[in-house]
């Protein structure tokens, strides 16, 4: 039977990698977006299969998360994968930015990648039953931490503890929750980094000399989806070729 998966920030990058690799198992998927309403649509039109969706809806909204994940819940009639992958990565360098921008990135950053992404699955697991998954999509940056983007790198810590948290009360209803912490991934939230003169020494931080696809990182978000991974609840799979250790 195919499954009913909605995947948060899902019209570029490791979202729209990953919606395409569950359509290509059968499965439903409602493709949320925040602004990106003709990205989504093209990807929609890209992908197998005649029964996906399109829901737009600003995760740092609380009211537009409720809306977005039961309208997905009525078009499907229920949900049984949630990738939280709807991020923001707002540069704010401590001794660069005013008082005024600390607080704003900040605010920011949490409300999206940590407050939304707790939000979206309070929403989402009312709608699931046993055998349900959520995968939140981390970083390295949880662990090694973020000089430039301090709000992203503590957010995703919150996100990985909060999935820790979830899997004993999750589990006890038969959903697994898990985490994937990628390094560097080829997207355009990467680009800029890619790009500039730091290109060769992001490469050389992993042994293989590159940076990961966003088609790897679907991969492996798809099998912590899978009815085999129910054992890997609670875990955060560090996904950095390497590059840090911990």
């Amino acid at each position: 039977m195919s499954r009913a998966v909605l995947i948060t920030g899902a019209s570029r990058g490791i979202g729209r990698a990953t919606a395409l690799a569950f359509a290509a198992l059968g499965d439903r998927v409602a493709i949320n977006h925040r602004d990106s309403a003709a990205l989504a649509a093209r990807l929609r039109d890209e992908m197998p299969g005649d029964e996906h969706m399109v829901v737009q809806g600003d995760v740092a909204d609380p009211d537009a998360v409720q809306t977005m994940v039961d309208e997905v819940a009525a078009a499907f009639g229920r949900i049984d994968v949630l990738v939280n992958n709807a991020g923001v990565y707002l540069p704010h360098p401590l001794m660069e930015v005013t008082y005024a921008e600390w607080q704003a990135q900040w605010r920011a950053t949490l409300e999206t990648n940590l407050i939304g992404a707790a939000n979206v699955i309070w929403c989402a697991v009312r709608h699931m039953r046993a055998g349900g998954r959520i995968v939140n999509v981390s970083s390295r940056g949880a662990h090694r931490g973020e000089p430039d983007h301090p709000a992203y790198g503590a957010s995703k810590a919150g996100l990985n503890a909060m999935a820790q948290s979830l899997a004993k009360p999750l589990g006890k209803l038969g959903i697994g929750v898990a985490t994937i912490a990628p390094g560097f991934v080829e997207t355009a939230m990467a680009r800029p980094y890619l790009t500039s003169s730091a290109k060769a020494e992001i490469r050389a931080q992993s042994p293989f000399d590159r940076v990961a696809t966003a088609a790897e990182v679907a991969a492996a978000i798809v099998w912590l989806a899978s009815p085999e991974a129910e054992w890997a609840s609670g875990a955060v799979l560090d996904f950095n070729g390497a590059t840090y250790f911990r």
